[in-house]
């Protein structure tokens, strides 16, 4: 399967929402990034030609199988084709004068590279609601988070989403971010987990 756009949901955890002294959205808050911005989790991450600095921000990633549009429960669920992680790198200064100006975030969220993401494993007697997740850096947890805490579950994610615009198949939902994020610098070696089904290793460069 190709994939197409990516749909990424902001503030989806209420600890990550506070740790930035952001509010709780009252609906899901949304933006996206081009195919441009995926590559392999195992590819380095290079931010040594940034003046910027990058953040990291990992995502429990749904890989949707079917076009969606207002779509139902049942269909939301069974649209679900397989899981994996994700990081949705963020030039933060940026974007923090981006939202003080009242602009969109895309060139800090949506450059090329923008999206390691990891394999996709079936969405084959996965529970959903409790799903964890983690991410070491150099060998220390800097996040780590489980589906239950999400402020809107998948599923309404995705009726959500497929309320204001067609979700097709070979989209990716990136579903939020718990607390713990920060800037990677050159060096750091990273490590995610997904429940007992994902292990993948990248390093910074």
């Amino acid at each position: 399967m190709n994939y197409n756009k990516v749909i990424c949901v902001g503030r989806n955890y209420a600890a990550h929402a506070a740790e930035l002294n952001n509010p709780i959205p009252v609906e899901p808050l949304l933006f996206m990034k081009p195919a441009t911005a995926l590559v392999p989790f195992e590819a380095p991450i290079v931010v040594s030609d940034r003046e910027e600095a990058v953040h990291y921000e990992l995502e429990i990633a749904v890989l949707i199988g079917k076009t969606l549009k207002n779509a139902d429960a049942v269909s939301a669920s069974t649209a679900i084709d397989a899981l994996g992680l994700a990081l949705d790198l963020t030039l933060r200064d940026l974007q923090n004068e981006l939202k003080a100006r009242g602009e969109p975030w895309e060139k800090s969220k949506a450059f090329d590279g923008s999206c390691p993401i990891t394999r996709f494993v079936p969405n084959d007697g996965f529970d959903l609601t409790s799903l964890d997740f983690r991410l070491k850096i150099n060998e220390e947890i800097k996040q780590q988070g489980n589906s239950q805490q999400m402020l809107v579950p998948m599923v309404e994610l995705i009726q959500y989403i497929s309320r204001h615009f067609t979700i097709q198949a070979g989209d990716i939902i990136l579903t939020g971010t718990p607390a713990g994020v920060g800037q990677l610098v050159a060096g750091d070696k990273l490590e995610v987990a997904l429940a007992n089904h994902i292990y993948e290793r990248t390093e910074v460069r």
